[in-house]
């Protein structure tokens, strides 16, 4: 029997296609998702994986014979799903293994509304059901099963985004985007339609294979050709989404990265503006200058974990009027609290086409420290390490320690956070500090701690 341990995450289900599940598996996670939340209608969506197809459907029949209606939106990107659920108001399951590669797939289920669901609200129940059924056998059809209906819903998505950030009246802007082959490719085309942009289009051919590299911004080798085709061109913008196209990744017109915390600090700055105030969630590696922009702007920032499942959670708690993670995720409550890499690029192209000069000088107000970037460390001892770092600064000066998420040390003039991974034998290291010199001493010391 197949170990369900190994796919069900702590917020979605992820795993190699046929070896760790397959249709008949995603057709019982169907049967079991509308049993653990009771909706009696869903939305089903798609990336561009060669087996996301198949189990997208298998997952469809197996809510359909439970007794809910499907409506299948077929290929999406993740926040297309998240629109569909939030539109529509139905629960939601999403099949994408987002940025890693082609032979992994998944599903990111949502209550109505686009609410996550994760460890702590179904996804555990879920598992158990599903763990049930591949012992004893097929749950028993409902009397009355569910209709199955297709829906398109891009021309929506796209004039939804459009209504929220308004871009008519902006300079002509030229734009690279690097699709990665994944699902950026599809949504692009339709959301930029008739916008001032050119729009110069990189690897938009749908391949669940990734020939060209990795659909993962984040890692800088992934973003390589985008850099070069911005400087050939002399592109204003170039910007990077992942697979799932959820996420996006930003370069100025120099080919320069812009730290996904500069854009949570400027889309944190528009959004405050338009709202009037209001509160904004960080996670704890984002930089100095998020929340320090958020308070500038008359905003209330409020720091929690890493985590989507977390920064949501947060978001309905406080009512905050947006959300930023130094992973490239931004959340919008216009957008049901739920992360979407291309409202995020709308606006920073608002923010550029509406005065004159380069992103890089727009966004150097925001970019005010000097950081390391995320460095992980393979270790045989996750806890040991941790507490041999934290042993280390107890004792200083000037220093405040707190394990919000992992452990995090501050003094005045830097910080830094180290965390475990959940999923690997890892530690993360972030270090920010107010100079270059003192940011890679801290960043050595820390190391030298974790790797000796």
């Amino acid at each position: 029997m197949a170990d369900l341990s190994q796919i069900v995450k702590a917020y979605d289900v992820r795993g190699v296609v046929p070896d760790q599940w397959d249709e008949p598996m995603a057709e019982l996670f169907g049967a079991a998702f509308v049993q653990v939340t009771g909706v009696d209608a869903i939305v089903v969506g798609h990336d561009m994986r060669p087996s996301s197809p198949g189990l997208s459907r298998a997952f469809g029949r197996g809510a359909a014979a439970q007794g809910a209606d499907v409506t299948e939106i077929g290929l999406c990107s993740t926040d297309q799903l998240y629109y569909a659920s939030g539109a529509m108001g139905l629960a939601g399951a999403m099949f994408t293994a987002s940025h890693n590669p082609a032979k992994y797939n998944g599903i990111k289920m949502c209550r109505p509304g686009a609410a996550p669901v994760g460890q702590e609200t179904g996804l555990a129940d879920i598992r158990a059901l599903v763990e049930q059924w591949m012992d004893a056998g097929a749950p028993e059809p409902a009397e009355k099963p569910g209709t199955l209906t297709r829906r398109d819903t891009l021309t929506d998505y796209a004039a939804y985004l459009r209504d929220l950030v308004d871009l008519s009246a902006i300079r002509p802007l030229k734009v690279v985007v690097d699709a990665g082959n994944g699902m950026g490719g599809h949504t692009v085309p339709t959301v930029f339609d008739g916008l001032p942009l050119e729009l110069d289009a990189m690897y938009f051919e749908l391949d669940g294979t990734f020939p060209n590299h990795e659909a993962n911004p984040l890692d800088p080798k992934n973003i390589v050709d985008l850099q070069a085709r911005v400087r050939e061109v002399g592109a204003d913008i170039g910007l990077a989404f992942d697979g799932d196209a959820d996420r996006c990744f930003v370069v100025d017109g120099n080919g320069d990265p812009v730290s996904p915390s500069a854009i949570t600090a400027l889309v944190a700055s528009r959004e405050l503006a338009k709202h009037g105030g209001g509160t904004v969630i960080h996670n704890c590696i984002t930089s100095w200058s998020v929340p320090e922009v958020v308070k500038e702007c008359g905003g209330t920032p409020v720091r929690t974990r890493v985590g989507h499942s977390f920064i949501k959670a947060e978001m309905a708690r406080t009512g905050a009027i947006f959300g930023g993670e130094h992973s490239a995720h931004y959340y919008f409550r216009d957008f049901w609290n739920a992360d979407t890499g291309m409202l995020a690029a709308l606006h920073v192209l608002a923010a550029l086409g509406g005065q004159q000069g380069p992103l890089s000088d727009l966004v150097a107000q925001y970019d005010r420290y000097a950081a390391s970037g995320e460095i992980n460390s393979t270790v045989d001892d996750q806890a040991g390490r941790l507490a041999a770092v934290k042993s280390t600064y107890s004792g200083r000066d000037g220093v405040d320690i707190d394990e919000l998420d992992g452990l995090t040390v501050t003094a005045d003039d830097w910080w830094f956070n180290l965390r475990p991974s959940n999923t690997e034998p890892l530690l993360r290291l972030n270090v920010e500090a107010r100079t270059t010199a003192t940011c890679d001493k801290v960043r050595d010391e820390v190391l030298a701690l974790v790797r000796g």
